[in-house]
């Protein structure tokens, strides 16, 4: 059994049977259909992955690690808001009249920053404390920047990395305000353990232990039949991720640099309905 899947189906169980129930509260979002979108949900979800035991891809149905790869990419390290920078149509139902996302994601993270050691992006501060001072406790990045909200697409879901070095490996919190669990649980759990691995093998370190905690863990009431029949699906033993080896500057990482070795996973989910 993949330690994802365990995971997954522990943290789904635990929203069915202990989460709350928006029925009967004015919701933001909705269907296609006009009717209100209600969720279970559980506050203040914590998962661990251990990225020295295994890849935290789940096996009950298929991640699409490509595509998952292809967009961290593009927020860490194009630092685009440009769709036409991506190579999927994920963020077109956000994009303006510039086929931008607006002020979000990787314009955050490619904003220039007075920090105490230069003028700088957040990333390029990043790889710097890395490389000049790995015992910092300060290597934090947070893109919810209050001042520019309103020009964005889509406020951030995962708003903020927190990088910590214990002896040689390298460790990061991943927060999340909110998560639709069927629709993006594994995909961020993916996308972000590649991450660690990238600024990891970049600074000649171990990518360590990823921690994914989400304020908002839910399941959207028309997900709910979706996810039960997922979770009792049979589990298979988790691939292993090859890693170019010869990459060792953080922004020379392509998507073709990281490939799944003995992936099997469930049928995939068609047509899940998306709440707005």
């Amino acid at each position: 059994m993949s330690k994802a899947d365990k995971i997954f189906i522990d943290m789904c169980r635990d929203i069915l049977e202990n989460g709350h129930s928006s029925v009967g509260e004015n919701v933001r979002p909705r269907w296609e259909d006009g009717t209100p979108a209600h969720t279970i949900k559980k506050f203040g979800v914590i998962n661990r992955y251990n990225l020295q035991e295994e890849f935290p891809i789940m096996t009950l149905r298929p991640t699409n690690l490509e595509a998952a790869i292809d967009e961290i990419l593009w927020i860490w390290v194009k630092k685009s808001n440009n769709i036409h920078d991506l190579n999927s149509k994920i963020w077109d139902a956000w994009a303006d009249e510039n086929d931008t996302i607006g002020k979000a994601y990787g314009y955050q993270l490619g904003r220039i920053i007075d920090f105490p050691e230069g003028k700088m992006d957040q990333v390029d501060w990043l790889l710097w404390t890395l490389k000049n001072s790995k015992a910092s406790r300060r290597m934090i990045t947070n893109i919810f920047n209050h001042d520019d909200l309103k020009e964005m697409g889509l406020q951030p879901c995962a708003w903020s990395v927190t990088l910590n070095v214990t002896g040689d490996k390298l460790n990061m919190i991943l927060n999340q305000r909110s998560q639709d669990i069927l629709v993006a649980n594994n995909w961020n759990v993916c996308q972000y353990a590649i991450l660690l691995y990238m600024f990891a093998q970049s600074n000649n370190l171990q990518a360590g232990e990823l921690i994914h905690v989400i304020a908002d863990a839910h399941i959207y009431d028309r997900h709910v039949p979706l996810v039960e029949e997922l979770i009792t699906r049979e589990q298979y033993p988790a691939p292993s991720l090859k890693i170019n080896p010869d990459i060792i500057n953080f922004y020379d990482f392509k998507v073709e640099d990281f490939e799944l070795v003995n992936y099997k996973a469930g049928k995939q989910i068609k047509k899940i309905p998306v709440a707005v």
